[in-house]
Order: structure tokens, then sequence, then C-alpha cells
């Protein structure tokens, strides 16, 4: 078990007053089976933002937040103790389901939201071509690892290549992209073999080896998880399962269903964005 602080802070300077403008943040954790918030909270200055909270289809949660009254600047600051535990069980062959499964009605309706592409996930032709002989033979979780273990071969993560609208095959036609552009080639492939996959956001402490109490430079980070009989997951950046360093804000189809401060304003003139992510280990 991992205990660790988080703090996410983003902050907009507009070029010209804002009149008004509304506002949805997805950046505070969830808690499930794998790991429990223990206190949260969300600072919005100017401080006479109108906010209120749901849980989005996705199950994350989203506070919703507008601003009526002119404003040079927004600054939304979210802060998280949470306790991470994370299980990856080892995958048993008799809890892997057959390919015979994976096409049932039953399944194909259970899992709909996972199975077809994205907007964002869509592989391209090319990689519809390579898929069938990487995989060939294997049952659905040797499937899924012969699709990671090609795809550590094939791209390399550079930043500053892409940006939030890159789509999958954009980033295989570069061989190269961030977290969330491996994640979308992953999840994508995994869905043109009829596997279910979904997009996870959160944060990544980097650095194991920091002392307890020391804060680090975190990142905001993506995933994915895919199903073979049980949820499982894959952070490709890092080759290997998610781990008690992951943190998990928000699941969803891609990208475009988890982003963590979207909204729409009023004036403007552009704008100047900072964002960091500071992380302390506590246990």
């Amino acid at each position: 078990m991992t205990r660790l602080s988080i703090v996410h802070k983003t902050a907009y300077k507009y070029n010209r007053r804002v009149t008004l403008s509304y506002n949805e943040a997805r950046m505070t954790p969830l808690t499930d089976p794998q790991q429990v918030v223990l206190e949260s909270s969300l600072k919005i200055t100017p401080s006479q933002a109108a906010v209120s909270t749901y849980r989005d289809y996705w199950g994350t949660r989203v506070t919703a937040f507008d601003m009526q009254m002119p404003h040079e600047r927004l600054e939304v600051v979210a802060t998280t103790t949470v306790e991470v535990h994370r299980v990856e069980r080892v995958a048993l062959d008799d809890e892997i389901v057959g390919w015979d499964v994976m096409a049932s009605d039953e399944i194909r309706d259970q899992f709909s939201d996972w199975l077809p592409q994205s907007q964002l996930t869509g592989p391209g032709e090319e990689v519809l071509g390579i898929i069938p002989a990487v995989v060939a033979g294997k049952n659905p979780h040797e499937t899924a690892m012969a699709i990671f273990e090609w795809m550590r071969g094939e791209m390399s993560y550079v930043k500053g290549t892409t940006g939030v609208t890159t789509n999958a095959e954009e980033a295989w036609n570069q061989r190269q992209g961030v977290c969330q552009d491996l994640a979308h080639l992953a999840i994508g492939s995994l869905r043109s073999c009829g596997i279910p996959a979904r997009y996870v956001s959160g944060y990544i402490h980097p650095r194991p080896t920091a002392e307890i109490g020391e804060t680090v430079a975190g990142q905001s980070h993506a995933w994915l998880e895919w199903w073979d009989g049980e949820w499982r997951s894959w952070d490709p950046t890092n080759h290997k399962p998610a781990g008690d360093l992951h943190v998990t804000v928000a699941r969803g189809r891609d990208y475009r269903d988890v982003p963590p401060l979207k909204g729409i304003l009023s004036g403007g003139g552009g704008s100047g964005l900072t964002v960091t992510v500071e992380i302390t280990r506590l246990t």
C-alpha cells in the first residue's frame, strides 16, 4: 500500500478580460477497489464561481463551475490524499475467456462502450493490416501482451510532437508520441481484435526511490485497461501494469471523455497556461 499527497494546479492568464466562463474539472481521483481517496478539495480562483459536482456517465467525479463576472485569470488547485493498493493478478488459463465468449452477444452488449473505435483510437489501415500477424494463434490475454510487445518495438515516447487532438493513426505515422498517444494506439489495436479496452487518466509518481515525505514533480499520465475475463491494466509508456504509484482519476473511451479541465468562455483573446503536479509519498 502507498499513500500519496497530490497537488494539481492549472492556471490560465488571459490576454484580455473574460466576461464569463463555464468549466468542468476532472481532477479528483476515484475511490475504487484499488485505491481510496482519504481527503480531497478543489479550490477555484476567482472564488466567486458557482460550483456543483456530479458523476458523469463513466463514473468520474466532475466539478462544474461557472463565473459570470469579469476575470483576467483562472486557477484551479486540486489537493488529494489517496491510498493505492493495486494487486495485478497473474492471468490463469481457466480465467481467460476464449474468442467464442468474446464474440458472444452477451459480452458484446456488456462491453458495448469499450469495443467500438472512438474518434482518437482508430489505428488506421496500416496497423489493421499488421495486427493479425502479430496475434495469430493467441488467446485474448496472449493477444493483448503480443500487441504491447509489438508496440514497444515500434513506438517511441517523445514529447512535443503531438497534441490532445492527435489520434492513434497520426501517432503511428510518426512512430512517436506521449502517454496518451501510446494508450490510444494500444486501445485501438485491442478493439480491432474484439477485446474491450478503455482509456485511463490519472497521475504517476515518477521516482520510486524518492524518500518518504519528499515532494517531487509528478505527472498527469495515461494508460489503459482491457478485459479478457477480468479487467487488467497496462501502462504502455513504462511497459508494465499500473502499480501503487499510479493514481486513477477517470476512465473513458479516449482522452476526449476525461480532460482534466475544459470549458467555454467569452472574451480572453488567448491565454497562457501553467500546469504543475506535485506528489509526495506519505507511506
